[in-house]
């Protein structure tokens, strides 16, 4: 969907970014200090930023300020120095956002989105089901403009009833379509699933409707 770089010297946090951003449908190039940013700069066609403050050779508002004089793509500091004036500093080099450490991953995605969206980088798209707000991108989901929490699958099964509404789906069918067709469960692992989701949706949880002998539907 988006290349974005990731210039990050310390390799557990590069690959938690790397491998969240994945997630979301992005690819990402990664680069241990600011030289190796530059040079990814200057050779790839790029639609987001993400950088770090604190690298190697050449420091992350150095990179963003030479970035500036490349390209107009959105740069994102991710770091552990968190004061308003190196906010500020940021800022002035021509970030666009700025997420400090420790960070919620969801939130930086979420954030990465957006800032794409701004740019022209991905559409907006929310999927609506009665007080049931879904944002396909930044995997975020509302019940009557309260964001809840949802697990990988149950956010899989949730996306994939609202694009398939009223149609009814055998346990196996969604098995296959969620788990894929080599696990090695049985279709007991959809029924506890679906009960997880139908307590987190609260009162929206009734559009999951459980058809005897037949399976599952999400009723609009």
């Amino acid at each position: 969907m988006a290349i974005i770089l990731i210039a990050e010297d310390e390799k557990g946090m590069q690959t938690i970014i790397a491998d969240y951003m994945k997630r979301g449908g992005h690819t990402c190039i990664t680069a241990d200090d600011g030289i190796d940013a530059i040079s990814i700069l200057k050779n790839n066609s790029l639609d987001l930023a993400i950088l770090d403050i604190m690298m190697p050779r050449l420091d992350g508002f150095s990179v963003c300020r030479m970035a500036r004089e490349m390209s107009d793509l959105p740069i994102l500091f991710l770091t552990a120095k968190g004061t308003e004036e190196d906010k500020l500093r940021g800022y002035g080099y021509g970030a666009d956002d700025y997420v400090t450490k420790p960070f919620s991953p969801k939130i930086l995605l979420a954030k990465v989105n957006a800032l794409l969206r701004r740019s022209g980088g991905i559409p907006q798209e929310i999927i609506q089901a009665g007080g049931i707000s879904l944002f396909p991108y930044s995997r975020a989901v509302s019940v009557n403009g309260a964001e809840i929490e949802l697990t990988h699958k149950e956010f899989e099964l949730l996306h994939f009833f609202m694009q398939n509404k009223n149609q009814v789906f055998s346990r196996e069918q969604l098995l296959n379509r969620i788990w894929g067709y080599d696990f090695e469960g049985n279709t007991r692992t959809v029924d506890t699933h679906i009960k997880t989701l139908r307590q987190k949706l609260g009162s929206e949880s009734r559009r999951i409707v459980t058809l005897i002998r037949s399976g599952y539907k999400f009723e609009v």
